[in-house]
C-alpha cells in the first residue's frame, strides 16, 4: 500500500491515487469533460472505486446539472457502502431537483 499523509481508506494503489488527483484537479479549474473522461476510465478499471462513485456524482451534480446521473452514482456508493452519509446527503440533494411524471 503506498504511504500517504491520509488515511488510504480504500486502499487505492499508487496510480490512482494519481488518477484521482489528477481529474480532481481537472474538475476544479473547470476542465469537466477531461475530468468526466479520466473518471469514467478509472470506473472501467475498477467499477466499485467509491472515491471515483463519489466523484462523478459530484461532477454530474454540482457542476453539469445532470441530476439524475448524480443520483444514479450516488445510489451506486450506497449499494456498496449504505452507511456512507455523504452519499446518502447528495443523494438526497439532487433527488429534490428531478421532476418524476
Amino acid at each position: 500500500m503506498v504511504e500517504t499523509p491520509f488515511k488510504n481508506t480504500y486502499s487505492l494503489s499508487a496510480k490512482q491515487l494519481q488518477d484521482l488527483d489528477e481529474a480532481e484537479d481537472m474538475m476544479e479549474k473547470q476542465d469537466l469533460s477531461a475530468a468526466e473522461k479520466m473518471f469514467l476510465a478509472m470506473l472501467e478499471e475498477e467499477a466499485d472505486c467509491i472515491p471515483v462513485l463519489n466523484n462523478l456524482g459530484h461532477l454530474y451534480g454540482k457542476h453539469l446539472s445532470e441530476f439524475e446521473k448524480a443520483v444514479e452514482y450516488y445510489q451506486r456508493v450506497l449499494d456498496i457502502e449504505p452507511d456512507n452519509a455523504w452519499a446518502r446527503d447528495q443523494r438526497r440533494k439532487y433527488q429534490r431537483f428531478l421532476t418524476y411524471d
